[in-house]
Parts: C-alpha cells; sequence; structure tokens
C-alpha cells in the first residue's frame, strides 16, 4: 500500500534536515580545526613561519663608504663591492658523483681561461680534493637485515632459515664549511661566471654569495699613516678613523621575495629601510708632492741607512699640508708607512729650535743683531760664572767673537746659550712666557685632535723637567725641550707667512651628494709671533742660514734657481732606554721658499745612529729638502725635470716651454745634471756643460698606460678615468683587450678602447 503524501512530505523534510544538520556538523568541525591550525598549533605555526622565512627574507642594504679625495679631486680610497663565492662541498646538490664530475671538469677549463692564474687541472684537482674533505662515507658496522620485503616473501625465508642477511653499514660525513675556490669578483665579472656550470645552480644549492665593501687605496701605501685605516685587524688611525662614522654612512634593509632557485626580488614595505652612502671627504694632500716627497725620503734612509724618517710641505698663507710622508724600517730593510713620526715622535729638536731663540732675542729681550758673544773657536766654553760650571762646545769652529747673523748662520751653541743664559738668568719665566706665546706649549693639529698628536714635553719653573743650573741653557739650543716635526714645521711657516700662525689643515671638506655638509676654514693659532722689524730681522738670518751658512751646499747661490730662507739641525738623541752615549741622532732642516713671497715651506727629519755616512742635520735631511722644493717650485714655474737629482736620473730629453698644471711624476725626463744659469732667466738649461735643455709645455704630461685586462668593467672604468683617459667599450664582462698597451706613454684626454667579453 503507498504512502500517503503527507508521511512522503514528512519523510523528505527529515532528511533533509539532518542532512543540513549534518552539513553544519561537519562545517563547524572543518571551522574549529581551522581555527585550531592557525591560532592554536604549535606545530602549524613553527612551520608556517618556517615557510615564510624560505620565501621572504630580509636583506641588509650595504650602504657605499665615502671616498677620500685629495687636494684636486683624485681619489685616494674608495670603496668598491666585491663578491665571495663560497662552496659547500658537503651538500646534497653533490651527491651525484659522476654529475659532479663532469660539472668541475667543465667548471675548471672555464675557471682557467677566464682568470688565468691556474691551469684547468689544478683548478679540477682542487676540487676534487675539497670534496674529498668535505664528504666521506664511512664504514660503520655489520647488521642483519630482511632478506625479503613483502610478507610471503618474508615466510618463504623463514621456512627456509634464511630469514636475514648480513650487511655492512655505513655513515655519511659532511663538512658545510665555505670553501674559496677563486678571488674576489666585482658585479660585472659575476654576470659572466654565474653562467658556469655549478655556478649556475645546476647541482642545487651549492655555494653562497657574500658581498662585501672592499676599500681601494688607488696610491698603494702612498700617505698611508694619513689617510689611515679604519680596521679591527689593521688597526683604526689617520682619517679613515677620525670620520669613520662620516665615511661609513648607514646600511639599509629590505624585504625580498624568492622567486626562483637563486634569484630573489625586492618587494615593497613599510619596514624597508633605504642605505644612507658615506660622506666624501676632501684632503690637502697633493698627490704630486706626496710623490716626490716619498721618493725622496725613501732614497735618502736608504743611502743614510736611517731608522725613520718624515718631510711635510705646508702651504704658508693656509697651512695646507700639501705632504705628510713618514717612512720606517721595517724587519725585512725596506721602509713603509706604519707610524706617523710627524705628529707623534716627540724628541728634543735641536738647533731647529733656535729660530724660536732668536725671536725672544730680538722680539722680547730687544737685542740687536750686532750682539757679539765669544763663541770659543770650536772650545769647550763655560756658561755660568758660579757653581756648578756648565760648558758647551759647537760642532765645528764658528770663530771667535760673531754676532747673531753669524751665529745663526753657523749654528752656534755656545752664542745662543751664553745670550739666553744672561738676558733671562734672573728671570726665566719672562723666556719661557714668550716661548708659550709661540704656541710651542701646545698641540697644533686643533681641526683635527682625532690624529693623536703628541702633547710637548715643556718645561717651565717649578715643574719637574725644569733644573735650575741646566734647562734654561739648553732652552738655548734646542735641548730640555720635546716637540714634534709638525710643531716646529708650523712655527716656521709662521714666518714664512708674515708672522701669522696658522694651524696645520688636512681636510677642508665633507661633501656628500654634491653638497658640502662641512667645512674646515684656516685657523689662526696666533695673530702676530712678532713685530714687522723683528720679522725682517729673522728672515734676514734664514736667509744667510740659506746662502752662507749650514745649508749652503743645497741652498746657496747656484744650488737651486731661487732664494730660501733655511735651518738645519742637529740633535743627539735620549729618551727612554736610549741615552746620548749610545749614538742616536736626529738630523733635521727646515726651509720656506720663495724668500721674496715665501709660499711653501718643507721640513725634513732623519733618525738614525752614528756609523757609516753623516748623521749632521744638513747632509741628513739637506738632499730631501733640495728635491722637493726644487720640484715644487719648478712645477709652479712652468717647469719639468728636477734639478741635480741623482736619485731621479733618466735620459736628457730635449722639450720645449710652456705652461705645466699637473706635473705627475718628477723621474724620467731630465738628466740628473742640469745646472740653471739664473741670469739667462727660466728659458734655458745646461746639461753636463755640452746641450742645451728648454723646458716644455707638457699641460698633459705623459704617464702609463695601466694594465686592467682580466678586471671588471666598473674597476677597469675607475682607474682609467681617474687618470683623465676616456673609455670607449665593446661587449660584456670582463675586460679582454685594450687598445694602448699596459707600460705604454699616455696622456690625459687620450682614448681607449676596452674589448670585455
Amino acid at each position: 500500500m503507498a504512502k500517503e503524501p503527507k508521511k512522503i512530505k514528512e519523510d523528505i523534510l527529515l532528511r533533509v534536515r539532518v542532512l543540513y544538520l549534518l552539513f553544519f556538523v561537519v562545517g563547524f568541525i572543518i571551522a574549529g580545526r581551522l581555527i585550531c591550525v592557525q591560532f592554536l598549533s604549535h606545530d602549524t605555526r613553527v612551520n608556517a613561519e618556517k615557510l615564510e622565512r624560505r620565501i621572504f627574507s630580509q636583506k641588509e642594504v650595504l650602504a657605499h663608504r665615502g671616498t677620500i679625495f685629495s687636494r684636486s679631486g683624485e681619489p685616494l680610497a674608495t670603496s668598491i663591492f666585491r663578491y665571495t663565492i663560497l662552496f659547500d662541498f658537503g651538500c646534497e646538490g653533490f651527491d651525484d658523483e659522476q654529475g659532479y664530475r663532469e660539472n668541475c671538469d667543465s667548471l675548471s677549463k672555464l675557471l682557467a681561461g677566464y682568470f688565468k692564474d691556474k691551469s684547468a687541472k689544478q683548478y679540477y684537482d682542487r676540487f676534487m680534493a675539497e670534496r674529498s674533505k668535505h664528504y666521506k662515507i664511512t664504514y660503520v658496522k655489520d647488521t642483519l637485515i630482511a632478506r625479503s620485503e613483502g610478507w610471503m616473501g618474508r615466510l618463504w625465508d623463514r621456512m627456509r632459515g634464511k630469514e636475514f642477511k648480513t650487511e655492512k653499514l655505513y655513515d655519511t660525513l659532511r663538512k658545510h664549511n665555505p670553501v674559496r675556490m677563486f678571488r674576489d669578483i666585482d658585479y660585472s665579472e659575476w654576470q659572466t661566471l654565474k653562467n658556469f656550470p655549478i655556478l649556475n645552480r645546476n647541482m642545487g644549492w651549492s655555494f653562497d654569495i657574500d658581498k662585501h665593501d672592499e676599500r681601494v687605496f688607488t696610491r698603494q701605501e702612498l700617505a698611508r699613516c694619513t689617510i689611515g685605516r679604519s680596521s679591527e685587524t689593521q688597526g683604526e688611525y689617520g682619517i679613515e678613523h677620525i670620520f669613520r662614522e662620516e665615511l661609513c654612512g648607514q646600511n639599509g634593509l629590505e624585504l625580498q621575495q624568492r622567486i626562483a632557485p637563486g634569484y630573489s626580488a625586492r618587494i615593497e614595505d613599510k619596514d624597508n629601510v633605504e642605505a644612507v652612502d658615506g660622506t666624501d671627504v676632501y684632503t690637502t694632500i697633493d698627490i704630486d708632492f706626496q710623490e716626490v716627497a716619498d721618493r725622496a725620503l725613501r732614497n735618502q734612509l736608504e743611502k743614510e741607512n736611517g731608522i725613520w724618517g718624515t718631510t711635510m710641505v705646508m702651504e704658508a698663507s693656509t697651512g695646507d699640508l700639501l705632504a705628510m710622508v713618514n717612512l720606517s724600517r721595517n724587519k725585512q730593510g725596506g721602509y713603509v708607512e706604519n707610524y706617523n713620526h710627524a705628529l707623534k715622535s716627540r724628541a728634543e729638536p735641536g738647533s731647529t729650535f733656535k729660530l724660536a731663540v732668536l725671536l725672544a732675542l730680538l722680539e722680547e729681550a730687544g737685542l740687536p743683531l750686532s750682539t757679539e758673544y765669544d763663541s770659543g773657536s770650536g772650545k769647550r766654553v763655560i756658561i755660568t760664572e758660579n757653581a756648578p760650571k756648565i760648558k758647551v762646545a759647537d760642532s765645528h769652529n764658528v770663530g771667535a767673537k760673531i754676532d747673531m747673523r753669524k751665529a745663526m748662520a753657523e749654528s752656534a751653541n755656545v752664542y745662543f746659550a751664553k745670550a739666553v743664559y744672561e738676558t733671562y738668568n734672573q728671570n726665566p719665566e719672562r723666556y719661557v712666557e714668550f716661548l708659550r706665546s709661540l704656541h710651542l706649549d701646545r698641540k697644533v693639529m686643533t681641526s683635527l685632535p682625532g690624529m693623536d698628536e703628541a702633547s710637548p714635553r715643556f718645561p717651565y719653573p717649578g715643574s719637574k723637567i725644569w733644573y735650575k743650573h741646566t734647562t734654561l741653557i739648553k732652552l738655548g739650543y734646542g735641548y730640555g725641550i720635546e716637540v714634534t716635526p709638525i710643531q716646529i714645521l708650523t712655527l716656521y711657516n709662521a714666518v714664512a707667512n708674515g708672522g701669522k700662525m696658522v694651524a696645520p689643515r688636512l681636510v677642508t671638506k665633507l661633501v656628500k651628494d654634491d653638497e658640502v655638509v662641512e667645512e674646515f676654514p684656516v685657523e689662526v693659532l696666533v695673530d702676530k709671533i712678532c713685530s714687522n722689524k723683528t720679522l725682517d730681522m729673522v728672515r734676514e738670518c734664514l736667509e744667510g742660514v740659506a746662502l752662507e751658512g749650514t745649508a749652503k751646499e743645497y741652498f746657496g747661490e747656484g744650488k737651486v734657481p731661487f732664494r730660501a730662507g733655511a735651518k738645519t739641525g742637529t740633535a743627539q738623541f735620549a729618551q727612554g732606554s736610549i741615552s746620548y752615549g749610545d749614538g742616536y741622532y736626529m738630523g733635521s732642516m727646515v726651509a720656506y721658499f720663495p724668500a721674496e713671497n715665501p709660499r711653501y715651506t718643507v721640513l725634513t727629519t732623519i733618525f738614525k745612529k752614528r756609523g757609516s755616512g753623516t748623521y749632521y742635520g744638513a747632509g741628513l735631511a739637506g738632499p730631501v729638502e733640495k728635491k722637493v722644493s726644487s720640484f715644487i717650485y719648478n712645477r709652479e714655474n712652468d717647469w719639468y725635470g728636477q734639478v741635480q737629482s741623482e736619485e731621479f736620473d733618466h735620459h736628457p730629453t730635449s722639450v720645449k716651454g710652456g705652461n705645466i698644471a699637473q706635473t705627475r711624476k718628477v723621474a724620467g725626463e731630465l738628466s740628473p745634471r742640469v745646472n740653471f744659469d739664473r741670469r739667462a732667466g727660466w728659458g734655458a738649461a745646461k746639461v753636463d756643460s755640452t746641450s742645451t735643455v728648454v723646458i716644455n709645455s707638457l699641460a698633459d704630461e705623459p704617464m702609463r698606460m695601466p694594465d686592467v685586462r682580466g678586471m671588471g668593467l666598473k674597476d677597469a672604468l675607475f682607474i682609467l678615468e681617474s687618470r683623465g683617459l676616456k673609455v670607449k667599450i665593446a661587449g660584456k664582462g670582463a675586460v679582454r683587450k685594450q687598445s694602448i698597451r699596459a707600460g705604454e706613454p699616455v696622456r690625459r684626454g687620450a682614448q681607449v678602447e676596452l674589448t670585455l667579453k
């Protein structure tokens, strides 16, 4: 009997309700599970975070470190991004032994052809050796395992009594420490290398890339103490250290999303931080002056077996240090820049201090230049009348009764010891206060205190280093006080600058994005060290030293084509464990030029032990002073070459006259024996008394073409364009050919074509 329609309808509704209820329960369970997975499950949360980290990563964006420039805008220290490829020879990607060997064979041949530093076999052998070090399969023990896998097979083995068999158990040892297989590369080189086997990720994640900022010193060790370093391993000093925060800039952060193995792309995110590049530092260093001073000092140190030496060139009106060379002998017997003697080597200066004595006697005491004292004709002379008897002697016979001009010219110790003692014995404070007015009791590098200049050891009455019967006398000829070479240079430069003492300046400005963010103006230490009348007398005395005194062999009549004011100094050295009797000496010379309108002041100090060669200031420092000052004067007066330069010896060359704005090197063009005829003016010079040389107008002085083959495009452009060359590029990758061969003469403005492959 068929059901009634009403009951059929109720039955259908019941089924629908049950189905709806079932859907609701299932949906509720699913929703609950989703909530549990999303918010309550620790494992799910961890797995989600792992997945997110694999897809998204926050990467540090390196800021480009600022550049340190020379006076002319040539980079002295700059930064280039480099890439280090680090192989993981223990990774699973190399488990395919056959594939690994084939890929390594191909990669080795490509690397050998690209870098040209090793053969393909050497690369291949290294790849095999590193793999064997980082991936090993070793025997552990014998173990029993089931002979068959299925239950029927195991049943049959059991019935036969052969259920198990013995197998050797091996363990895989992996070492994942990274290995560098070739030198660091730049970006353009990586664009080529990333297409090589293994490096193209054809064996998986088998290497890592370390991007870092490499500091490049374009002139190698030239002016290294001045430029400095900012490294925990190599020390922190110089401009790199003083302006480390400004140079470093600020690294940024960016969110990157992985889009393919080995490839990621930056994505916009509110937490991204842009990198701020470092500030550029402009120094006062003149590369030409620095190179000439470095070579001249280096040659003299080698000739005289010096222990260390320093040479500085200061611009009279500004105090700009155009050159500051510091060379020390290393264990191998060579000379390197590893200590800033100009600022840190404090010692008794000897006779170069007599400028301060001369100023005191003329300005403070009012003595005339005609004041005479008996110098004892080279014998030891008693300075004090009462006990104890203090005796002083000169190194050579300067005569008996001499005046102040003669005493300065011959550097007479007895004269100045007597003059100071008799003038200030009753009131030494007067003398000391005048020395203080010359800034001799304080540091002079006031604009850059971070250069770590040594403080003077300045004696004054009542102090521990003031000895009643001897200090005042010693202060008459450069002993009893310890100062640095930079302080002596600053004092002489004040005389060259019309009596105004300016602080030495090494940095002129800080520039960021072509805008000057900070300037370092000329700083005046003493407005006027003496009256104009005294200044004229002091200059007269210093010019007398150059023309007819202890510096005449280097700045006398006919020695150089200009007049100079100069002073020599020889000091026995006693400090720490070294006593005067140990035979250590400091020989110095200071010169400013041209005498009629001084523009530059040059100081050289050499420290050595008495032995072969000379230990007097004139013989030690004079050759360097002459070469450096002659080069500077010649460059400023449209000359090319070096006067009587035995060390800068090359073949004589006939050239023609004109303007030289950028003389790069003093070596290589003129014969060392050039005798200038001052009456003939600047138009001619005789070479070896046989031929005439007319000096060239080399607006673009020749230099040597560098070898940039094998370099990346960025590095090659930096090296060539910094030398004023125009570059034409063809191709991609690294430099394979250059149109001008390495070593050939090339001028600024010349065009060189680079072929990249």
